[in-house]
């Protein structure tokens, strides 16, 4: 049963795996969703790393982040091709062997009993680190990855999205963040003191300020967050009357 903690800060990371994030060619859209996914859970995700299709690069990536964070998950390259080589990197890196998943298998056969059968390729995608559970996977019946801590997800943003679904509400987390947005046109260096003093006066709260450049204009979007949701509003109202104060017009929900 999921316990949840009401002070202690759960946190994760995230390794994306991929030769085609690297060179451009494929836009990742994990990022974002596993972000929303675990502050959802009450997880805050506080690091992520991109590495090539390398076992190396994936093994020292695994190594620096798995006992630093509550939780780790990994996206990419565990498909039936050749250069799907995560689980193999995750096995070598943790001292186990691949060994093929029983469940993983039968999950494959019956997903491709009328897609021409299981082959030797379709195969490899019940091939997992020694000891793993299976996440399971509504979208292509391969499945996902779960070793203690660490969950090995598919690269393919909706098979990405059908792996954390099923995973909801199984893991144990805080209470998630709430942010409040305010928006204006007003150049950062010109409303950083006033940004510091209003974080400083609510305890509980960060501020974190975002320009841009709109319409020959620079502006700013102020997201208030806090686990608290009074505490947000709290210091957003004070936020936004401090800038109204100092001239601004502010923008709920941000420009």
């Amino acid at each position: 049963m999921r316990r949840v903690a009401s002070t202690r800060i759960w946190t994760a990371a995230l390794i994306v795996i991929g030769d085609e994030i690297l060179s451009g060619r494929t836009q990742d859209k994990n990022v974002g969703q596993v972000a929303r996914w675990l502050n959802i859970q009450g997880i805050r995700l506080n690091e992520v790393r991109v590495v090539a299709d390398d076992e190396a690069a994936i093994g020292e990536a695994l190594r620096a982040l798995k006992d630093s964070h509550d939780y780790l998950f990994t996206t990419g390259g565990i498909g039936p091709t050749h250069d799907d080589i995560t689980v193999d990197s995750i096995a070598a890196a943790l001292g186990l062997p691949v060994v093929v998943h029983p469940g993983g298998k039968a999950m494959l056969e019956r997903y491709y009993a009328n897609r021409g059968g299981l082959t030797e390729a379709r195969l490899r995608m019940a091939r997992v680190p020694e000891g793993a559970e299976l996440i399971p996977n509504r979208m292509s019946g391969a499945p996902g990855i779960r070793l203690g801590n660490l969950f090995i997800l598919a690269g393919v943003p909706h098979i990405t999205a059908g792996m954390l679904d099923a995973l909801t509400g199984t893991l144990e987390g805080g209470r998630p963040l709430v942010s409040v947005t305010l928006g204006a046109w007003a150049a950062e260096s010109e409303v950083a003191d006033l940004l510091g003093t209003t974080e400083r006066a609510h305890e509980g709260v960060s501020i974190g300020s975002y320009p841009f450049f709109k319409e020959g204009k620079v502006g700013a979007n102020f997201v208030v967050r806090s686990e608290d949701a009074a505490l947000a509003d709290a210091c957003a109202e004070d936020l936004g009357a401090a800038l109204t104060e100092a001239g601004y017009a502010v923008v709920a929900d941000g420009i």
